[in-house]
């Protein structure tokens, strides 16, 4: 009964895994091999492994090791570990969704801070820092201030890198995600009209 129990557990997770990976392939904010899921569980988590396909996400591609310790299967997670784990130490966030949604990068390298102007947007986050500005930050990198923002905010932007996000469920920072890439793609586009009324 309690192997069962697990394996249940086990498969709802992976279901939402499989997912939120399947939704951010298909919207384009990851490509075939980029971008990361992870959910916490108690001092372990659950995390997509590197170069994982997102969009087809199987249960041999989530790889568990703990929140503090390494474990034999550490090597096999993403290469955004670090960050997961200085997510999860420095916030009471049980899941993080870092991802590329291409309006938000593109803004990262034009904005110090992105506003959001629509209603949705503004009732995520005021204001959402954008990190390692001049930096080429690599994977892992700028932990402790992705964490640091993450506090404040729901969801942060790293310079042309991409979005992290947490939440107590995967959709919940799926969510997140997906809201803020709609609000900076709307600014993008207001951005674009701004220009052509001067002209």
């Amino acid at each position: 009964m309690l192997q069962s129990a697990a394996c249940r557990k086990r498969r709802e997770m992976l279901a939402q895994f499989q997912r939120v990976g399947s939704g951010l392939f298909a919207q384009g904010f990851v490509s075939s091999q980029s971008g990361n899921l992870s959910i916490r569980r108690d001092d372990h988590l659950l995390i997509t492994q590197r170069q994982c396909a997102l969009g087809s996400i199987g249960e041999a591609d989530l790889v568990e090791v703990g929140v503090a310790k390494n474990t034999r299967a550490t090597p096999l997670a993403s290469s955004e570990l670090t960050v997961h784990r200085c997510i999860y130490r420095k916030t009471p966030a049980l899941a993080v969704v870092h991802a590329h949604p291409p309006y938000a990068v593109a803004l990262s390298f034009m904005e110090r801070h992105v506003v959001p102007c629509d209603m949705e947007g503004r009732s995520i986050a005021a204001r959402v820092a954008v990190l390692g500005k001049g930096m080429t930050a690599g994977p892992g990198e700028l932990g402790e201030e992705i964490a640091a923002a993450l506090r404040r905010c729901k969801v942060v932007l790293v310079e042309g890198h991409g979005t992290f996000a947490i939440g107590q469920l995967l959709e919940e920072a799926y969510y997140y995600t997906t809201a803020f890439e709609q609000s900076c793609r709307i600014l993008y586009l207001l951005k674009g009209l701004m220009v052509d009324l001067q002209r």
